[in-house]
């Protein structure tokens, strides 16, 4: 199989290398004063495994993804006040996240673009 025809999660190195991402990443946003509140009242375990199955099937790996949908999962924190500088610090994460698990960066901005994707439906737009 080419580049051009493997998923970004196959890509970006599978369930090891979506596991590794997403711990790192909530590291890095519960350490967030900006955006750490969000998360206050949020069973972490079962936040974290849904971020898993979510980054696996946007990524275009196995699809067991069963949460809500962006819009109605988000919308109780858009009543707390989410924004998009909300939404910008979670991009700066994963940016960061990726880059520091030395993810190439043509891969880093296909993940980017397919989280910037859902922006509009976080936000409740």
């Amino acid at each position: 199989m080419s580049d051009n025809k493997a998923s970004l999660y196959e890509r970006i190195g599978g369930e090891a290398a979506v596991n590794a991402a997403v711990e790192l990443f909530y590291r890095k946003v519960l350490e967030d004063h900006r955006i750490n509140r969000f998360f206050s009242n949020t069973n972490m375990d079962e936040q974290i495994a849904k971020q898993k199955a979510f980054f696996t099937m946007s990524f275009g790996g196995p699809n067991s993804y069963t949460g809500t949908d962006m819009r109605n999962a988000h919308a109780p924190l858009v009543k707390k006040g989410l924004d998009n500088s909300h939404f910008d610090a979670v991009m700066e994460h994963l940016g960061a996240t990726l880059t520091e698990l030395k993810v190439p960066g043509a891969l880093i901005a296909e993940a980017a673009a397919i989280a910037e994707s859902v922006r509009n439906d976080v936000l409740g737009k």
